[in-house]
């Protein structure tokens, strides 16, 4: 995907320096190559290795209408969380019966939407949503699939603000014997609903897989215990996501296979011993997709030099393009694109062009000395940027590229100040 040649950095056969002069900065850059890579190792490991599975794309990580294109293409599912995402996936002629509906809050709107368009299984996130929903569906005459998100009380090894599958999460519901069991069996009597089973998340960027199999554990009792109270076998089964990827080179990541391997023997496993029926597997990854498929661009402006404390140097965008540095301490790596084969014999803070402290993209980034006018390009950005952008400072949403076959391809047209103010009045 990234190499260099005449001291210049390459995306898949692309000059960024060429970019960056057509499209501008700051620039969201996706390589297709690599996000197709991403797709066939799910593909290899998962898909095609174990019968009776699928994997649908959790686009909160980045959802556009190429995506979900791309997506459909190659025969994925499309996990969406809010009717902006599900409206995208549909005009972008995405098949509604392959998209998932996630989410602890979903509207009214939000659910209307999504038995109308089709979707194929709704997950539900707790127990008020459960009767709200019955009740659109017996309003409207329509059936849908449904599975629960059950809070598994485990802990995960990453930020705080990304575990999901903690006992006080605002997330599923929870593992008390008086809800859960009466809530299975409503489920499975209601003429609304096709039950079809369980689904956990237990965090996000997971590097190992402890907490997928503790949580892995809870939902097999699950199973034994539906089977055993009603008489029913579990149709569905979704592990969620979070699979880890490379940021930097204190990042080590397993592949899929390392993630679900364990967990389909395990339940294999437990199923054989138990007779049941073991059930269609799925997951949701996003990150692990899009994640290292995308870099972003940045011209440098100002330098500014602490004589004995540190160097900042400021680029033309910031938390409004990458809220994850400020939000939760997110790491990256960066070079800069028009020096890449020079020497990194220089320390700076990379900052951004925010009215706030917090808006430092990289502390400490080992780099050729950088200079006004330099292009740095920072690396595994391609998921939750351009999803979180916002116009802090009333500053504009950049422009998303693609390169495939060595050309690029404008997919996201760059902000202009007219719509930035559309939707304003006087």
């Amino acid at each position: 995907m990234l190499k260099t040649n005449d001291n210049t950095l390459f995306v898949d056969g692309v000059s960024a320096l060429e970019l960056a002069d057509e499209f501008g900065t700051p620039l969201y850059v996706y390589s297709e190559h690599r996000i197709k890579e991403n797709l066939n190792e799910i593909r290899t490991s998962f898909l095609n290795k174990y019968p009776n599975t699928h994997a649908a794309y959790a686009c909160k990580a980045f959802c556009t209408l190429y995506m979900c294109k791309l997506l459909d293409e190659e025969g994925f599912w499309i996990d969406v969380v809010s009717g902006g995402e599900l409206f995208t996936a549909i005009k972008a002629k995405f098949p509604p019966g392959r998209i998932e509906f996630n989410g602890n809050n979903k509207s009214e709107e939000e659910l209307v939407m999504a038995l109308d368009y089709g979707v194929e299984r709704i997950v539900v996130d707790n127990v008020s949503e459960l009767y709200h929903l019955e009740k659109l569906c017996m309003d409207s005459g329509k059936k849908v699939k449904i599975l629960f998100r059950i809070t598994p009380a485990v802990t995960s090894d990453t930020h705080e603000y990304i575990t999901t599958g903690r006992k006080d999460s605002k997330f599923g519901i929870p593992l008390d014997e008086d809800i859960l069991y009466p809530l299975i069996q409503y489920a499975i009597e209601s003429k609304a609903f096709e039950f079809l089973g369980f689904h956990f998340h237990v965090g996000s960027q997971l590097l190992d897989t402890k907490s997928h199999l503790s949580a892995l554990e809870v939902i097999l009792e699950l199973m034994l215990a539906t089977k055993q109270k009603f008489g029913y076998d579990i149709k569905d089964f979704n592990m969620g996501g979070g699979f880890g990827i490379k940021y930097t080179d204190s990042d080590n990541p397993l592949g899929i296979s390392d993630f679900v391997d364990p967990i389909m023997n395990r339940l294999d496993e437990f199923c054989s011993d138990n007779n049941l029926i073991r059930p269609h597997v799925s997951m949701e990854p996003g990150r692990f997709i899009i994640g290292d498929a995308g870099i972003q661009l940045y011209r440098i402006g100002n330098i500014k030099e602490i004589p004995g404390v540190k160097t900042y140097a400021s680029v033309d965008g910031g938390m409004t393009d990458n809220m994850r540095p400020g939000l939760y301490g997110a790491k990256y790596d960066a070079t800069i694109a028009n020096k890449a084969d020079e020497p990194k014999n220089a320390v700076v803070d990379i900052s951004g062009k925010c009215c706030e402290s917090t808006d430092i993209l990289i502390k400490n980034l080992k780099c050729t000395k950088p200079e006004t006018g330099d292009l740095l390009a920072v690396f595994s950005t391609g998921a939750y940027g351009f999803s979180m952008a916002n116009n802090y400072n009333k500053i504009r949403i950049p422009a998303v590229v693609v390169i495939s076959d060595e050309k690029a391809r404008l997919i996201v047209k760059r902000q202009s100040y007219d719509d930035m103010i559309l939707n304003e009045m006087i």
